[in-house]
């Protein structure tokens, strides 16, 4: 995409969608030329359309997607990272013009509602290093759980997902309050007390250091 029409990250999300619907459905749109230039927001514009996939009707799909990129998100976040970096294998890839075009007409008219209540505010929440490296702690989780073939979760994490993309974009700390208390509790019913984190941990943790 062409930098000279992209908005400034305080547009709002509704702006970004309306921008990134112009042009030709067919189109790939890389995600290294969709983050270039947003900065520190290039971390709740990933996990914007990292959330995506997790609403498509197919089972499977939105986690095996969508939950790498939440857990890379998630990762920079924790170990303090203040510029998102993308691997060239994931920078050259990205969704479909047409695929931002349905969930641009799926999710307005909440976004609507919401851009109503979300507002720059409680910036300690979004810029303190410990703050920080919490939500990318619950990102992490959320991710390994939305890549997880749990049943009818992929709604439910995407959600969640929605609410700290958006806090991270719109700089709203009470927002992200809110998310973290509706994150932890995730993690908490769907992760250690069904057992499906622990299992996804060790396995995780298996591949890499066996």
């Amino acid at each position: 995409m062409d930098a000279s029409h992209r908005p400034p990250p305080h547009a709002g999300i509704r702006g970004l969608l309306d921008d990134f619907a112009l042009g030709d459905p067919n189109q790939v749109l890389r995600l290294g030329d969709l983050l270039s230039g947003f900065g520190q927001s290039a971390f709740g514009l990933l996990l914007f359309i990292a959330v995506l996939p997790a609403f498509i009707p197919i089972p499977g799909v939105g986690g095996a997607i969508g939950g790498p990129l939440v857990i890379l998100v998630g990762a920079q976040l924790l170990v303090g990272l203040s510029k998102l970096w993308l691997p060239g294998f994931i920078a050259r890839r990205g969704p479909h013009r047409s695929a931002l075009i349905t969930f641009r007409t799926l999710l307005s008219p909440w976004l609507a509602r919401l851009e109503k209540l979300i507002r720059p505010r409680l910036h300690v929440v979004l810029d303190h290093k410990l703050a920080l490296s919490f939500t990318g702690l619950l990102l992490v989780l959320l991710g390994l759980l939305l890549a997880l073939p749990i049943p009818f979760t992929n709604y439910v994490f995407g959600v969640l997902l929605l609410l700290f993309a958006l806090a991270l974009l719109e700089r709203d700390g009470a927002l992200m309050l809110v998310a973290w208390v509706a994150g932890g509790a995730a993690v908490i019913v769907f992760g250690f007390l069904s057992g499906h984190l622990v299992a996804a941990t060790t396995e995780f943790v298996g591949r890499w250091f066996s």
